[in-house]
């Protein structure tokens, strides 16, 4: 099972670049089997680059940093 202050911590990595463009970024859930669910909020939430910057940048540091991880995705 993936720790979600694990998760919560690498997202603080991610988060100051995000805020740099307007944007941030909510751990939603982490599922048992390594699905993580984030929100993108302010400038990112509804950008067309969006899935971008999940996949790119998001996605591949959560999975870098921790391997269990097996995909991320934008939360319901």
């Amino acid at each position: 099972m993936i720790d979600r202050q694990t998760v919560k911590d690498v997202l603080e990595l991610i988060r100051p670049a995000l805020q740099a463009d307007g944007g941030d970024v909510q751990l939603v859930d982490v599922s048992e089997d390594g699905v993580v669910s984030v929100e993108l909020q302010g400038a990112c939430k509804g950008c067309p680059m969006s899935q971008l910057t999940l996949a790119n940048s998001v996605e591949r540091v959560l999975k870098e940093r921790i391997p269990e991880i097996s995909k991320v995705v934008p939360a319901l």
